[in-house]
């Protein structure tokens, strides 16, 4: 089901429900991805593969795909998780079919598909947009590659090779600069940091660094002012960004979500407090804690307006920053 809520009060606006259901013990019910709003519709993809277009003032579905079906991929064994992307008049989604279907456009008004691309199993990252050397590019992180599409055709411009047993690549890359990008996953699996580069018109993409000091398991990192910091398997690390050397690491957060806003980060963590870190390298600074949220809390949070909005799997709160 999606739903939409006044911000103000949170009373329910309209729901737009679905047949479909993936249920397993660890995750819960899906869904499992975030959905995208973009002027005025909102693009949400279920845990079974149903892609929907709403009106996001009303709920009406517009237009709507079963991705898994059409690119003949299985469904993965949590779900479809990573959210739509909106990249100019397309929306990209990773459906994992081979036979070139891993990565899939649609034209975001009409639903009617423009291209398909690529043949990995998909992973459960969302997809990027990044303009590299100039260029701009979905980079997906699959369950075996990283790897940079031309965003026009889906052609393929460069792959960097990533594969984590048991096949959860999950947290999506960050991006340093134009041509640096940090990929990291869980499961001992560890991060590298990737340039890529052009010569005439290819792309190549090699390791500055590899680290097994930072595995993100589905909690995408943050970079601040040289540093990365992110979870190391539920455990708050700060890597020096240049050299992968670790400057420290502290704090069970769990697996919770980290945000960078305003210089500082946010972090929710899985048991549901909230928690502002000040991000420097020389030691782990908790400035402040509060319990927000009871029960597992995956989900990341979200700050508009100063306002923060949280939510767990039974419940959400909105809380006014200041």
């Amino acid at each position: 089901m999606v739903a939409a809520y006044d911000v103000n009060t949170a009373r329910e606006l309209w729901t737009a429900s679905s047949t479909a259901l993936l249920s397993e013990a660890i995750g819960g019910d899906g869904p499992r991805a975030t959905p995208t709003w973009d002027d005025g519709r909102i693009y949400a993809l279920g845990a079974t593969g149903e892609f929907r277009c709403l009106d996001a003032a009303t709920g009406k579905i517009l237009w709507s795909h079963d991705i898994l079906k059409e690119n003949n991929a299985r469904n993965l064994l949590w779900g479809m998780a990573g959210s739509p992307l909106v990249a100019g008049n397309l929306v990209f989604v990773l459906p994992g079919g081979h036979g070139g279907k891993s990565v899939a456009a649609y034209d975001k008004i009409t639903g009617k598909p423009v291209w398909r691309s690529y043949s990995d199993q998909a992973g459960y990252a969302s997809a990027k947009l990044a303009t590299i050397a100039g260029e701009p590019q979905i980079v997906a992180v699959t369950a075996d590659h990283v790897a940079g599409l031309k965003v026009a055709d889906g052609a393929l411009r460069w792959e960097y090779p990533w594969q984590t047993s048991p096949e959860v690549n999950a947290a999506e890359p960050v991006f340093l600069d134009d041509h640096r990008l940090f990929v990291s996953s869980g499961f001992d699996h560890g991060g590298v940091l990737l340039d890529v580069s052009k010569s005439g018109g290819s792309f190549t993409a090699k390791p500055l660094w590899t680290t097994k000091k930072m595995k993100t398991r589905f909690n995408t990192a943050v970079y601040y002012q040289g540093f990365l910091y992110g979870l190391d398997e539920g455990i708050l690390a700060c890597l020096d960004a240049a050299t992968g050397e670790q400057k420290w690491k502290g704090g069970r957060y769990g697996y919770g979500q980290v945000l960078l806003a305003s210089g500082q980060l946010i972090i929710l963590t899985e048991d549901g407090d909230l928690v502002l870190v000040k991000p420097s390298p020389e030691k782990l600074q908790e400035i402040s804690r509060v319990s927000v949220l009871e029960g597992k809390t995956w989900n990341y949070p979200a700050i508009d307006n100063g306002r923060l909005f949280v939510r767990d799997t039974t419940e959400m709160a909105a809380f006014q920053i200041q």
